[in-house]
Parts: structure tokens; C-alpha cells; sequence
């Protein structure tokens, strides 16, 4: 996507728990990655974020949004903007009125200005969430340092053998997560991006140690050996591939 159409939005809308109700309409979200490669790049693209685009996205309505830096992650250095929407018509709404809003163009024209490149290349995608978890859960705010979150997305060889994956997730492995303080932000399969089929999900920890020691909980637990033998559910005849990057929030994000 080229850069004349940046136009997404969000906010923060408050603390959540994740939602487990089927009911719930699925939200959407959409992961943008800004590629960039000097300072001054991540300064003027935290200027614009900051600045103008939350900003716009509180005034819309629009949200929740998280705004993230690689600490580990392929092609870095980047910043990782995720936003929801509670629809796909939702998110195609939200770039029209960003584009109509006075204040963010005044933001959106002096970061794109040719006189000095604000980053390298843009990259996004469109999930749909889970059934079993059909919105962001915000974690808990407060006076507290910032998380550190991860984002894992898992390949699959062929449309049948993601929507296993996902049903292994909606049968037991999100609640998993949830029982053993993984704290999850969001679970999507992807609808629109590259590398397909896909599914893309967020956790969140309270630092990198405690994060090892819980990947290492969950490698053991009874019930996760106990799902993943199941038959099908092999990770051999679900996934192809799996890339994972270590985020830390910007300071002015919402999700932190």
C-alpha cells in the first residue's frame, strides 16, 4: 500500500477482558508495519503518531489502538500500529474520515513530504478475529512499567489445514493461554495480506523472563499435550511455518 493512503485509525476504549461470548460480532483489525532506517525516521513517524494520529482516532471514535516498537523482529528497525475495528465496513469508513478530518491532513501532508523521507516502506494486513475471541482485551493500565508483547503468526500449506489451526485454537489452546497468565491480546486469521493462509495473534508479559517461564509452563502443561495429540492436530499437518517478534509499546500507546 502506497503511502498517499496511511490512513488508518484507533483508540484506546477502556479496560477489557477478553471476551468469550460466540455472540460478540467478530471484530477486525488491521497490523501495519512502518518500515524505516534512521533516527529521524522513527522520530518524525513517533511525531506523526503521537501527534496527529491518535489524536484523530480519539476524536473518531475509533479504537482500541496499539502502537509498538521492535525490540526483536525481522526488518527492523519498524513500528507495529494495531488497530480494531468492529467491522470490515467499520475499517474502509475509518480511512474516509481520516481523510476528511482538517487536522489529521495537516499531520499526514508534512510527514509525507518529499523534502525528507519519514520511512523506508509500509506494509499491512486485515484479521478477522476469532470466534472463540472476538475482540482486543486491553490489558490492565495503570502506574506500572510497560509490558513487553509478542506477535507470532502461524503459516499453514493450505486453507484446510489453517482452519484446524484455528479450531485448535477455539477448542482449547487460547484458554490455555488465558488459565496460565499469558495474558492475550487479540487472535485473527488473516484476510488480507501476504503469505497466506495465515492466522496472526498477540501476547502480552509482564517482562522477558516472565515470558520464558511461561512458554516453558505451557510446553509442559497436561491439557496442551493432551489437545496437541489429538489427531490433526500435529503441528507437522497444521503448520508450515511460524515467525514471532518481540514488541515494546511506544509511550503514548493505549494497549502498553
Amino acid at each position: 500500500m502506497n503511502r498517499r493512503h496511511f490512513m488508518t485509525a484507533s483508540a484506546s476504549a477502556g479496560l477489557a477482558a477478553i471476551p468469550v461470548s460466540a455472540q460478540q460480532p467478530n471484530a477486525w483489525f488491521e497490523l501495519r508495519y512502518v518500515r524505516m532506517r534512521t533516527g529521524s525516521q522513527t522520530e518524525r513517524t513517533s511525531d506523526f503518531l503521537s501527534k496527529y494520529f491518535l489524536p484523530c482516532a480519539v476524536r473518531l471514535g475509533i479504537g482500541p489502538v496499539g502502537f509498538f516498537s521492535a525490540m526483536i523482529g525481522e526488518e527492523s528497525p519498524f513500528f507495529l500500529i494495531v488497530t480494531s475495528y468492529p467491522s470490515a465496513g467499520a475499517f474502509a469508513a475509518g480511512l474516509e474520515r481520516m481523510a476528511s478530518d482538517k487536522e489529521f491532513q495537516k499531520g499526514f501532508d508534512e510527514y509525507n513530504s518529499m523534502a525528507e523521507l519519514s520511512y523506508i516502506r509500509m506494509e499491512n494486513s486485515l484479521l478477522r478475529a476469532f470466534d472463540s475471541v472476538p475482540a482486543i482485551a486491553l490489558p490492565p493500565a495503570g502506574d506500572r512499567p510497560p509490558r513487553i508483547f509478542e506477535l507470532r503468526t502461524y503459516e499453514s500449506n493450505n486453507a484446510k489445514a489453517a482452519r484446524r489451526k484455528i479450531r485448535m485454537f477455539n477448542d482449547g489452546e487460547a484458554s490455555i493461554f488465558q488459565r496460565l497468565g499469558m495474558a492475550p491480546v487479540f487472535f485473527g486469521e488473516t484476510m488480507v495480506g501476504r503469505n497466506l493462509p495465515s492466522l496472526t495473534y498477540m501476547l502480552s508479559f509482564e517482562s522477558m523472563a516472565a515470558r520464558d517461564k511461561l512458554w516453558s509452563a505451557f510446553g509442559g502443561d497436561p491439557e496442551w499435550q493432551k489437545l496437541r495429540a489429538q489427531p490433526g492436530y500435529s503441528d507437522a499437518e497444521i503448520v508450515s511455518n511460524i515467525t514471532n517478534a518481540i514488541l515494546r509499546p511506544l509511550a503514548f500507546s493505549p494497549i502498553r
